[in-house]
């Protein structure tokens, strides 16, 4: 038992000493910092170059939508949340996650004239199907 022990300790040493050195010569390369420190002249320049940058007009002339992006909605039950979107009278459920307590079952997420999800619960208590349509160019819970 001691020998495994040691072996053991033996081998985590050996691990993080290989790590640490690994870190050591990549380390700067990772980070991307090169260890030097900037004098103040060299990150006035630095910070110059860079809102120079942001505060650059853009080359492209601005573009305006045609249409507004879909509105999402939150649809909140107690199996889960659903978010849903509608474009041209169409619902597609944009995301969806269970309650605890559980899990997602099916779900038919559209673009169609209705989409669903099920949340199953991990104990007796009764499954939760969610149904989305498309009213007046919003999601809305339909009535099961």
């Amino acid at each position: 038992m001691k020998r495994l022990v040691l072996a053991w300790a033996a081998a985590a040493v050996a691990a993080t000493g290989a790590a640490v050195a690994v870190l050591g010569l990549l380390g700067g390369a990772l980070t991307g910092t090169s260890g030097q420190v900037m004098t103040q002249e060299e990150a006035r320049a630095a910070l110059t170059r860079v809102t120079a940058t942001i505060q650059r007009p853009s080359q492209s002339p601005a573009r305006t939508p045609t249409q507004a992006p879909p509105a999402n909605e939150v649809i909140r039950t107690a199996g889960g949340t659903v978010i849903a979107s509608c474009a041209d009278g169409r619902v597609t459920l944009r995301s969806w996650s269970p309650a605890q307590g559980y899990s997602v079952d099916g779900v038919e997420p559209g673009p169609d004239t209705e989409a669903k999800v099920e949340f199953e619960p991990d104990d007796d208590a009764e499954e939760v199907e969610v149904k989305v349509g498309c009213a007046g160019g919003r999601p809305v819970k339909l009535p099961d």
